[in-house]
């Protein structure tokens, strides 16, 4: 059996190797992919390799959504970076709050509890699914309406939502929160009470997605936030929301 040494070494080249293949296939810019390695290594080294193969199928997911119909998304100027690939500041959006809940799992008093680790963990990754999903198949829906006004906007607007948006949002976290439930079985770490679980993850990170929107078209359109501030801010308030509900249903922090 290899030493827990010996597995984090493993684990964090891995987790190069991973980011050195998002960079060669054009999914990372090569600042994002040093990031990506970087705050994935954090995490493997921390909490081990089950968040970290949570972290690569959310990255997984995200290029897959983002590669659809990329021609079409080029065609309407809507498509991520000038060929779908996402720069630093989306992959610092999208790992920090990750790598933050990592930390405090080990390094802070009280430490979280696996539990909970688990799902504030999963909560945040479930936003980002359910934020990018929304994005990057909401578009090509043809239409979208304010989430604040139910005024027509052009899809693609910051806060403008659809039918077609919301539903791969919805998707999004929950096929998240089922993904983290099979994967923390599948390395011997299977979650307590997962009904609870997956309820919890999959309304923070849907919920989160609202607030992204709210957020996008209350600030980021008049420039006091950035998009990735925006998503910070969203997947922050996603893991609050996880938080509150894992106390409500009798969960431990």
């Amino acid at each position: 059996m290899l030493s827990s040494f010996a597995l984090a070494v493993a684990g964090v080249v891995a987790t190069w190797g991973l980011a050195g293949a998002a960079v060669v296939a054009r999914a990372l810019t090569a600042p994002a992919g040093a990031v990506a390695a970087v705050f994935g290594s954090l995490i493997v080294v921390l909490v081990g390799f089950p968040f970290l193969a949570l972290l690569i199928l959310f990255v997984v997911a995200s290029v897959l959504a983002t590669r659809y119909q990329l021609g079409e998304k080029r065609r309407r100027s809507v498509q991520e970076g000038s060929s779908g690939e996402r720069g630093v500041s989306n992959v610092v959006a999208h790992i920090v709050v990750p790598t933050a809940l990592a930390v405090a799992a080990v390094g802070l008093s009280p430490h979280l509890e696996f539990g909970a680790l688990a799902v504030l963990y999963t909560s945040a990754l479930a936003f980002g699914a359910s934020d990018t999903f929304a994005s990057e198949f909401g578009v090509l829906a043809g239409h979208a309406r304010s989430i604040l006004t139910f005024r027509p906007v052009e899809p693609g607007t910051n806060g403008g939502v659809s039918a077609v948006g919301q539903a791969f949002a919805f998707a999004g976290a929950v096929t998240t929160a089922l993904v983290a439930v099979g994967v923390f079985a599948a390395f011997a770490m299977p979650v307590v009470r997962p009904a609870e679980f997956v309820a919890t993850a999959v309304v923070a990170g849907f919920a989160g997605c609202q607030v992204d929107s709210v957020l996008g078209e209350t600030f980021e359109n008049r420039g006091v936030l950035t998009k990735g501030t925006t998503n910070l801010l969203a997947m922050i308030a996603s893991v609050a929301i996880a938080t509150a509900i894992w106390v409500a249903v009798g969960g431990t922090i």
